[in-house]
C-alpha cells in the first residue's frame, strides 16, 4: 500500500548480483524509496508497482546464453526511466536491438573510465574529459548500441562503459555505482532518481516514524502486542517505535538465555523497564538453554536448539499473560530480500535464525513488523529518532544465539564466563582508545584447543582466544581492523592478566568477501 512516504518510488529488478542490496541503500540514502523484486516477478505485479522508474541489477550469467533472465518487457514497455548496471546494461542492450560478445579483456576490479560526453547521470559529478575511478566485475561487453544511444563512457575494456539515450531516458553503466569502490557512484545514482526520475527526499526517518506509528494502530486497534526483547538493535528499535504508538498494550519479553555479553541483561532491564517505562517480562531461562546445549557443537545445530528453546519459553510466557492478539519482530528488509533472493541462494541457511515466513498456526497470533521496510543503518537511524541511548543505537552487531557461536565447540557456563570477561575487557579498550565507532564488529572468540603456558612460577594448561575486528559499510564485506601492536599488546596482556582460564590470545586477521561475517 502506498502512502506519502513511499508514493515515489523505484523497483530494482535483481538477476542475482550479491550486492543488489547496495543499490537499494545508496537510493534510501538519497531520499527515496524503492524495493527490490526478482527480475522474474509477475508482469502484472510489477506495473501495479507504480515505480517511477527502474533499475537493472548486475548478475552472475552471460546475456550471450539464450536460457539467462532478461529484463521483463512490462519495464521496457512502460516508458519510463531505467538504468542497467553491469548485466543490467547488457541486458538492456541486448533487448533493445545492441550487441553483446564474451570479452578477452575481462574487468573485475578497481578501474578507470574516461567520460568522453555530458550525461545527466553525470550533471555535477564528473564533466567530458574526467577520468574517473569505478568498480567493474564482468567478463561480457557491449559491442553495437541500440538505436538512439550513444556512448558516455569507455574504458580499456568496455567501449561502451556507459550509455545513454536522453530522449528515452535510457542509461546503462557496465561498473557497479552502488559500491563504495566507485566513490562517486551514490551521486550518479542520486542524479537518476532525482535529475531522470524527477523524485523528491520524502523518505526520511522522522517521516517513517509518523507514518509507522499510524500503521501500527491501525493494525493493532486495541490488541495486545508482544515482542521478543533481546537488547540488540532491531527488537529495541521495533519495541519502542511500538510503544510510542500503543503504549501500555505492548508487553515486552526478554528471555535471558544466559549467552549474552556480560551485565547486558540488566542494561535491558534499565532501559525500557526504567527509562522507557515499558512493560517488561524478564525471564532467566539459562538453565533450560544450557542443558539443551550440553555436548552440542555444529554452529547450525545450536541455532536451531537456541530458536526451539527461546519459542518454547517465550509461549510460556505469553500464556501465563493470558494471550495476546500479535507478535511483533525486527524484521529487517534484508531479511524479506533475502527469503525470496535469485535461484534460492544461500539465504535459507544464512537466514536460518529469522523469521520472515510467518508464525507457526499454533500460537494464533499476527505479526506485526514495523520495520520490515527498512536496512540496519536506517533501523539505528530510527532509534535515534526514537531517543534511544547510543549504547543500543550504535551497539556492534550481536547474533540472536550470542555466545553460543563464538565457542566453537561445545558451550558451558564456565566458558561463557571465561569469554564473557574476555570479551569485556577488548571492548573496554577499543572504546578508551575512541575506536569503538569505527569498527563494524569487534568480539572475542573461544578457540576450542588449550595450550601449555608458564606464567608466574607455574604452568598453565588453559584456553586460547581470538580477537576479531572489521571495519564495513554496508555488513556484507568486510576488512580487518588495522590495530597497532601497541594496542594488540595491550588488549592481550589484559586479557591473560585478568581473566583466569585463558593463557594465549591471537589476533584474527580474515578478511570476508560478500556473506554472512558472524563467526561460527
Amino acid at each position: 500500500m502506498q502512502d506519502d512516504l513511499t508514493a515515489e518510488r523505484i523497483l530494482i529488478l535483481d538477476f542475482g548480483s550479491q550486492v543488489t542490496q547496495l543499490i537499494a541503500r545508496r537510493l534510501r540514502e538519497a531520499g527515496v524509496y524503492c524495493e527490490i523484486w526478482p527480475f522474474d516477478a509477475d508482469p502484472a505485479r510489477i506495473s501495479a508497482f507504480g515505480a517511477r522508474g527502474y533499475i537493472l541489477s548486475g548478475g552472475p550469467a552471460s546475456v550471450t546464453e539464450a536460457t539467462t533472465p532478461r529484463a521483463p518487457q512490462a519495464a521496457l514497455d512502460s516508458g519510463l526511466p531505467i538504468l542497467g548496471i553491469c548485466y543490467g546494461e547488457q541486458a538492456l542492450c541486448a533487448q533493445l536491438g545492441g550487441a553483446v560478445e564474451a570479452s578477452e579483456h575481462r574487468e573485475f576490479g578497481r578501474a578507470f573510465i574516461d567520460v568522453t560526453d555530458e550525461c545527466a547521470l553525470f550533471d555535477g559529478v564528473w564533466p567530458q574529459g574526467t577520468r574517473a575511478q569505478v568498480w567493474m566485475s564482468h567478463g561480457d561487453r557491449v559491442t553495437a548500441l541500440p538505436a538512439g544511444f550513444r556512448v558516455v563512457a569507455t574504458s580499456d575494456g568496455a567501449p561502451f562503459a556507459a550509455i545513454a539515450n536522453d530522449d528515452a531516458k535510457l542509461y546503462g553503466v557496465q561498473f557497479h555505482p552502488e559500491v563504495m569502490h566507485t566513490p562517486d557512484g551514490g551521486k550518479l545514482l542520486s542524479n537518476f532518481v532525482h535529475n531522470v526520475c524527477g523524485l523528491t527526499n520524502t523518505w526520511t526517518m522522522a517521516n517513517f516514524r509518523d507514518t509507522a506509528r499510524a500503521k501500527i494502530r491501525a493494525q493493532v486497534g486495541t490488541g495486545r502486542v508482544i515482542c521478543g526483547l533481546s537488547g540488540g538493535v532491531d527488537s529495541s528499535v521495533a519495541a519502542a517505535l511500538i510503544h510510542e504508538a500503543i503504549g501500555d498494550q505492548l508487553v515486552c519479553i526478554f528471555v535471558d538465555h544466559g549467552l549474552l555479553r556480560a551485565n547486558e541483561a540488566d542494561e535491558v532491564i534499565r532501559v525500557f523497564r526504567d527509562r522507557f517505562n515499558i512493560r517488561l517480562i524478564h525471564r532467566d531461562a539459562s538453565d533450560l538453554f544450557f542443558a539443551g546445549l550440553e555436548g552440542v557443537s555444529d554452529p547450525e545445530q545450536k541455532r536451531k536448539i537456541i530458536g526451539g528453546l527461546f519459542i518454547d519459553v517465550f509461549e510460556e510466557e505469553a500464556i501465563k499473560l493470558g494471550g495476546a492478539d500479535f507478535l511483533a519482530q525486527g524484521t529487517l528488509y534484508p531479511d524479506v530480500i533475502e527469503s525470496v533472493s535469485v535461484g534460492g541462494g544461500p539465504s535459507a541457511v544464512i537466514k536460518s535464525h529469522h523469521n520472515v515466513g510467518g508464525l507457526p498456526a499454533r500460537m494464533r497470533m499476527q505479526l506485526v513488523e514495523p520495520l520490515r521496510e527498512l536496512f540496519k543503518d536506517e533501523v539505528r537511524a530510527l532509534g535515534r529518532e526514537l531517543g534511544l541511548p547510543e549504547t543500543i543505537v550504535g551497539r556492534h552487531p550481536f547474533p540472536g544465539p550470542g555466545l553460543a557461536i563464538r565457542i566453537p565447540g561445545p558451550v558451558d557456563r564456565d566458558k561463557v564466563r571465561i569469554l564473557q570477561k574476555a570479551d569485556t575487557i577488548y571492548l573496554e579498550e577499543i572504546r578508551a582508545a575512541g575506536l569503538y565507532d569505527a569498527i563494524w564488529q569487534a568480539f572475542v572468540a573461544l578457540l576450542p584447543v588449550r595450550s601449555v603456558g608458564v606464567m608466574g612460577d607455574g604452568r598453565t594448561y588453559d584456553y586460547a582466544c581470538a580477537l576479531r575486528a572489521v571495519t564495513s559499510t554496508d555488513g556484507m564485506t568486510a576488512d580487518v581492523y588495522p590495530f597497532d601492536m601497541t594496542f594488540l599488546t595491550r588488549v592481550a596482556g589484559r586479557i591473560v592478566g585478568e581473566v583466569r582460564g585463558i593463557n594465549r590470545v591471537t589476533y584474527d586477521i580474515t578478511s570476508k568477501p560478500p556473506g554472512t561475517i558472524e563467526w561460527e
